[in-house]
């Protein structure tokens, strides 16, 4: 049996969780997020794009062909007691919203802001984040190093960022998400290319930063008043309710230094270690599942241990 982890986070790893049928593979696993029956919904580069498995790893269905080649940021929200995706498609500039089973409900392409956007410098969003009165943030971690703020039909509100390492400023805001912990909601927003996270209010206010123990951050997911970042240089990160570094679990220092990273040998992976983490979600059961970026797709789950 492998373990991550340390006293107050303890995590059995269950090896090979999520049994894929035949003719169905990962591209890049880029996303993950778990519905409130625990099913878990895979966001990768492949042309099932969005694959889904029960609690036990049990195959359920897939979809999104269209995402073939941009699948990136993931979100599953609750609105009115219904849930819905969100994604990225960074190749194709794209955010949507879709049901459970992948019908479209809304799309949202380029702002319309020409001293930004132009054929040249081109809008490649990475995440997508909704604030409890289901205005829509998108985070052009890719692109142009902005975000960008709708209301919840689409329509624009704000952007703020751009290229920079000054508060306020990005390189590469890979992810981002809404945190709502404390008496006022707030945006936080993973600054990878500056190593650190920045926050703000729903308007764009910059508030302030959070910087250390963390390794280029990807992405975000908040659960029972804590914070767990996947880092992508080998590890997941978790955060207490001050921001206050709990643990890492899966570290990998040696990863990064292997000759092809993330596109590694299967026989270099270890249970218990991670190469390249980039999205993260925990279930009803405190199960953390974790997907990496590498191009055959690497998905684990880690079981609580009390």
């Amino acid at each position: 049996m492998h373990i991550m982890g340390n006293a107050d986070h303890k995590y059995k790893v269950i090896e090979d969780w999520g049994k894929l049928p035949e003719g169905i593979s990962y591209g890049y696993t880029h996303g993950v997020v778990a519905d409130r029956s625990d099913n878990i919904y895979i966001f990768n580069m492949s042309r099932n794009a969005v694959i889904v498995f029960d609690s036990e790893g049990n195959y359920i269905r897939s979809f999104g062909e269209q995402f073939v080649n941009g699948a990136h940021g993931f979100l599953l929200n609750e609105e009115n007691s219904e849930e819905f995706l969100y994604a990225t498609d960074y190749i194709r500039g794209l955010v949507v919203k879709m049901t459970l089973e992948g019908k479209e409900l809304l799309t949202i392409g380029t702002p319309d802001l020409p001293k930004v956007y132009d054929e040249t410098k081109k809008y490649l969003p990475t995440d997508i984040a909704v604030s409890p009165n289901g205005d829509i943030y998108t985070a052009d971690g890719y692109g142009q190093s902005y975000i960008h703020q709708y209301d919840s039909k689409g329509q624009y509100i704000r952007s703020w960022g751009g290229y920079g390492s000054e508060p306020g400023q990005f390189i590469q805001p890979h992810g981002i998400s809404v945190d709502t912990r404390r008496d006022e909601p707030e945006i936080y927003v993973a600054d990878r290319g500056n190593n650190r996270i920045q926050v703000f209010s729903l308007d764009g206010q910059y508030k302030r930063l959070i910087k250390g123990n963390m390794n280029l951050p990807c992405s975000f997911f908040f659960h029972n008043n804590e914070m767990y970042v996947p880092d992508l240089y080998s590890r997941v990160s978790i955060f207490d309710e001050n921001d206050e570094l709990i643990t890492h679990l899966g570290e990998d220092p040696d990863a990064i230094k292997q000759h092809g990273w993330p596109n590694l040998p299967e026989s270099y992976f270890k249970p218990d270690k991670f190469s390249s983490p980039h999205g993260v979600c925990v279930d009803s059961n405190d199960s953390v599942y974790v997907v990496e970026w590498t191009e055959m797709g690497r998905v684990t789950k880690l079981c609580r241990i009390y």
